[in-house]
Formats: structure tokens, sequence, C-alpha cells
């Protein structure tokens, strides 16, 4: 006999499927090149930035710029986090310089501008130790090219050992700050208790030991005029949002930022987010396998809901109008599983039809 179960929803294809490394980060360029990263986490990662070409992964924007040394720390990729195009034919690279979530290595973090027409690095930007600290995991970006000479940058720290801060960075001075250090917004949610695939999702380690999975501001996502950044840590199901200007204005102290912050309630619990040119903010939904959509005036709509999208990460939105996201199986990983990996592969970049364009950055 047949018993009712769960409905399932969406419709989404396979764009394509991993069986090496481990994918996070994914971004669709405005002429449809799509560009994935792998951070180093214990996978062997034959590149750490590459482009799917031709149904195969090439490193980008070149092997050697994928092969750290210590002569080249500042130059070459360590470990990147987060990848992405910023529809004016730049890629915008994130690398935490913290391979297996070390402390970062000094010069080793950083944001990194490649020319999507010459293929080459154009400009690179570093931090000083008092933005990106010892406890600093550098996870995503945005970009803005309507304010100062030219733009800025919003990255959140998502932190496991230490304050979680959005990071804000002028490119044209390359001069950088922390926002919201430690602030409750940025922070991991100290009542979430997650569970994923009807288990609870905490650290477990070989030695039998246990810990909270605590990690902090993760999502990022910047309305279609550039005024308003959405964020969320990844230890919550909360949404918050921000003035960008406020986060600009160093004359704002720091403690008194939060009272800018506007709560917008419950969205799940997300990894990566997006916006689309008309104001709507995508996020994943990796307790409930499911993408939310997020409308203006905070109504929440749920777009997909299918038990392959097994932790849906970094999300993109391509010129075809669709909404493109990486599923890892995250959750799966060996540390929430004393030290059994129980990820199963492929991994997949999925896409979906949302009939909406990528928010401009210009």
């Amino acid at each position: 006999m047949m018993l009712p179960s769960e409905r399932y929803f969406g419709t989404f294809e396979a764009v394509f499927l991993f069986y090496g490394a481990m994918p996070t980060g994914i971004s669709v360029s405005e002429t449809g090149r799509i560009f994935v990263c792998f951070p180093k986490w214990g996978d062997d990662v034959q590149c750490t930035v590459a482009e799917i070409v031709r149904d195969t992964l090439q490193p980008y924007p070149s092997l050697e710029a994928n092969v750290a040394s210590p002569s080249t720390i500042t130059t070459s990729f360590i470990s990147v986090q987060s990848v992405v195009a910023d529809g004016k034919g730049t890629l915008w690279v994130l690398d935490t310089g913290a391979p297996n979530f070390s402390e970062p290595i000094k010069g080793g973090a950083k944001l990194v501008a490649v020319d999507l027409h010459s293929n080459t690095i154009k400009r690179v930007y570093t931090f000083t130790e008092n933005v990106v600290l010892p406890t600093t995991y550098l996870n995503d970006v945005r970009v803005d090219y309507r304010v100062g000479k030219a733009g800025y940058a919003y990255i959140t720290d998502s932190s496991s050992r230490g304050p979680g801060a959005i990071i804000v960075v002028d490119l044209d001075t390359g001069s950088a700050w922390r926002r919201l250090n430690g602030a409750p917004s940025t922070s991991p949610d100290p009542y979430f208790l997650p569970k994923v695939e009807g288990k609870i999702l905490m650290n477990r380690n070989p030695d039998g030991s246990t810990s909270p999975f605590r990690l902090a501001s993760d999502g990022i996502a910047i309305s279609p005029d550039g005024k308003t950044l959405y964020f969320c840590p990844l230890s919550s199901r909360q949404l918050y949002s921000i003035s960008t200007e406020a986060l600009r204005d160093q004359t704002i102290p720091d403690t008194n930022l939060q009272y800018h912050v506007q709560y917008w309630g419950e969205k799940g619990a997300s990894d990566g987010m997006i916006t689309d040119a008309k104001g709507n903010v995508y996020a994943g939904d990796y307790e409930n396998n499911s993408i939310r959509k997020i409308l203006p005036n905070g109504m929440i709509e749920t777009i997909a809901h299918d038990p392959r999208i097994l932790w849906p990460d970094t999300f993109s939105i391509g010129p075809d109008q669709c909404l493109y996201f990486i599923v890892n199986l995250l959750n799966r990983q060996a540390r929430f599983h004393y030290g059994n990996d129980l990820r199963q592969k492929p991994y997949s970049l999925l896409r979906m039809q949302i009939a909406e364009s990528p928010a401009p950055t210009l």
C-alpha cells in the first residue's frame, strides 16, 4: 500500500558533475562563462579556481596562478572560497589564505581582480592584521561600482573561532576595515541547532569528542541599487540587512552600527545568497533541501524542494536568467562524522529558470 509522502517540487537540470574535489563557489559571467572554486579542505585539489570549458575543468586564469609558493603568496591562489563575476568583465577571487581552516597565511588572505578579457590578474588587495585576524575566514564577496572612485567590496568573515564581521574594501585605495565586528547579526545564533538529513549537525571528532557547529557571517547579497547589503551567519536561520552607506561611514562607531541593522526574520539556514535585478533575494535552506526566494516586501516563497538539493552552497544568476547553484553534501564531511567521509560523488552544479536577470553592479 502506498502511504502519503513528502511532496517535492521545482524544476532544475545538471550543468556539470564533479567527480574530484568538492566545489563551493560558482559564478556565471555576463557572457555565460562559468567559474568554480575548490577550497583546500582536505580533498586532492588540482586547482583552487577553474573555468568549465567544453565539459572540462581548466585552471583559471592559469595553472601557475593556482600554484602557491612562499615567493608568490600574495600573487597566487592558496585556498579560494568564493569567485564572483561582476557583470562588467572582472572575476573577483576571494582567497582565504587558510587551507584546512588554518590561521590565514600572512599576505595570503586576499581579494584578487581578474580581467576576463585578457585572463590576467589586474589587481590584488591584501589586508592588514587588524582586518584579517588570526581567526578570520574570508567567505563571500559582493562589489558595487556606484560609490567611491573605483567602487567598494563587502566581504563576510565566517570565523568559527573568533568574531564574525563584514569587511569593507575601498577598491580605489585598497584600504579596508571591519564592521559589525562580533555583533549579534554577524555571529552564530547561540540557540541554533542545525538538523540536516534528519540528524543534528555538529562537529564529531575521530576521538569521539563533539562540539557545536558554529560559523559566523557567511551568505551575502547586495540590492540592485547597491544601497542595501543582506547577510546571514551560517549557523542561523535569520536574515539581516544594513545600509551600505552606514557600513562605509567610519564616523559611526562599530558599537552604534548594530542599530542600523534591519532584521528580516527567519528564511531558513543558508550558505550562499544572491540578488536579482528586481531586488529578490535567493537563499538556500540546507536543513530542508530547499531554495527560498525572499521578495522585497519580506514575503518568502519556496521555489525548489528536492531531496537531491543536498546542501545548496553558492548561487549565481546567469545571462540566461537561470539560477545556478552548487550542491556539495557539505554536511557529510568527515569532520561531522567522527572522521568518516560520507560524501557521495558526483557533486553537482545545477540550474533552474527564474526568468530574472542578475542585480547590476554599475
